[in-house]
C-alpha cells in the first residue's frame, strides 16, 4: 500500500496512440510523470498524442534498434505495454497474427528493455485469460481457460513475465487483468475510436446517433437473467489510474498480478437500457447469433488491487460511463477522423 507520493518516473507508453494508452499517457502527465508515446499508428491515432503535446516515437515495436534508441534517448524507467491486438473474433480467424503481435513482439520488447537497462514493466492484461469461469465474481486464482487466441496470447505473456522475473532479480512487473474497458476522458478531451468498433457502449451510441444504422446484439440465449452476456464495465480513466498506482509499487524482484474491475456485471440489455435513459433516445436493435469466443459472464473480484496498491474504481454505474461517451461523441461524431 502506498504511504507517500511516489517519485516522478519516465514512462514509455507502448501503444500510446491507442485508446487506453492515450488516456493513460494523459493521466501520467497529470500525476507528474513524463510520458513518451511509442506507436506505429497501425491501430492508433496521431491526433490524441498531438492534442496532449507528448513526445512521440512513431515506429514499430518489432524495430529493435528504434526501440532501444528510444528507451535510452528518453531515459525511460518503466515500460507500459498497451500495443496488442484485441479483437476476439479476429483472433479466432487469424490466430497467428495474434501470437505474432501479442506474444512474439512482447518478447522483443523485453529483450530491448534488458539491452537498455530498463527493469520495470506494466502489462495490459485481460479477463479473457479466464475464459468461462466456474464462479463469478472472478478471483485471480480462478482457473485460466481462455476460449480465444486473444486470451491465450495474453496468458502466454503472463507466463513469460513470471519466467523473466525468476531469471532476473532486477526485473519487476505488473500484469493487470482488466475487464471491459469503456468510457471517454471525464474532462471530454479524449475518446474511443476503433476501426472497426466492436465495443458495446460506443456501438450503442453510434446507433443512437445514426452513425450506424442499428446495433446488433450477438446472442440472446445465454444462461443469464435476460439471455444476453454479462460484463464488468470499467472506465478508462480508472484503468489509467490503476496502471500508475501499480507502477509506483514496483521494485526489484516484485510482481503484481490482479484484476481491474468494478466488481459488478451488467448485461447487454442493461447497457442498452442505461444508454436510453442517458440520451433520451431509443437504440435501434437487431438480434444475431453468438460470436465465437465470447464468454457468458465475466465480472471481477477487484479486492486484490485495493489491498496491493490502494486502487478501486471511481465510476461504477453505467449511466456515468455512458454519459462520458455521449458527451465526446456529440462533440466528435466521426471520432478522430474529423
Amino acid at each position: 500500500m502506498q504511504t507517500e507520493k511516489p517519485r516522478p518516473m519516465r514512462v514509455l507508453v507502448a501503444g500510446g496512440a491507442g485508446y487506453i494508452g492515450s488516456h493513460t499517457a494523459k493521466r501520467l502527465v497529470e500525476a507528474g510523470h513524463v510520458a513518451v508515446v511509442y506507436d506505429n499508428l497501425s491501430r492508433g491515432h496521431r491526433k490524441p498524442v498531438e492534442m496532449l503535446g507528448l513526445p512521440a516515437v512513431y515506429a514499430d515495436l518489432a524495430d529493435r534498434t528504434a526501440l532501444v534508441h528510444a528507451l535510452r534517448e528518453h531515459g525511460i524507467e518503466v515500460v507500459m505495454h498497451f500495443a496488442a491486438y484485441a479483437y476476439v473474433g479476429e483472433s479466432v480467424a487469424e490466430p497467428l497474427l495474434y501470437y505474432d503481435n501479442n506474444v512474439a513482439t512482447t518478447i522483443g520488447v523485453l529483450r530491448a528493455m534488458r539491452e537498455a537497462g530498463v527493469h520495470r514493466f506494466v502489462f495490459s492484461g485481460t479477463c479473457a485469460t479466464y475464459g468461462n469461469p466456474d464462479h463469478v465474481p472472478i478471483r485471480e486464482d480462478a482457473p485460466k481457460r481462455p476460449v480465444s487466441p486473444y486470451g491465450r496470447s495474453k496468458l502466454m505473456v503472463e507466463e513469460i513475465l513470471a519466467d523473466c522475473l525468476a531469471a532476473d532479480p532486477h526485473f519487476s512487473y505488473a500484469s493487470l487483468r482488466y475487464f471491459n474497458a469503456c468510457g471517454c476522458a471525464m474532462d471530454g478531451s479524449l475518446g474511443e475510436h476503433h476501426e472497426p468498433e466492436t465495443h458495446l457502449i460506443p456501438n450503442v451510441i453510434q446507433a443512437i446517433q445514426g452513425v450506424k444504422r442499428e446495433l446488433t446484439v450477438f446472442g440472446t440465449d445465454y444462461p443469464t437473467a435476460d439471455g444476453t452476456n454479462v460484463r464488468d464495465y470499467i472506465h478508462v480513466d480508472d484503468l489509467a489510474d490503476a496502471h500508475i498506482a501499480a507502477m509506483s509499487e514496483l521494485e526489484p524482484g516484485r510482481s503484481i498480478v490482479c484484476n481491474l474491475g468494478t466488481g459488478r456485471g451488467f448485461s447487454v440489455r442493461e447497457i442498452i437500457a442505461a444508454a436510453e435513459r442517458v440520451t433520451g433516445r431509443k437504440v435501434p436493435v437487431v438480434y444475431g447469433a453468438r460470436r465465437a469466443g465470447d464468454a457468458i459472464a465475466l465480472y471481477a473480484d477487484p479486492s486484490r488491487a485495493r489491498e496491493l496498491f490502494g486502487w478501486e474504481a471511481k465510476y461504477r454505474d453505467p449511466e456515468t460511463i455512458i454519459a462520458s461517451v455521449w458527451r465526446w461523441r456529440q462533440a466528435h461524431p466521426k471520432g478522430y477522423r474529423e
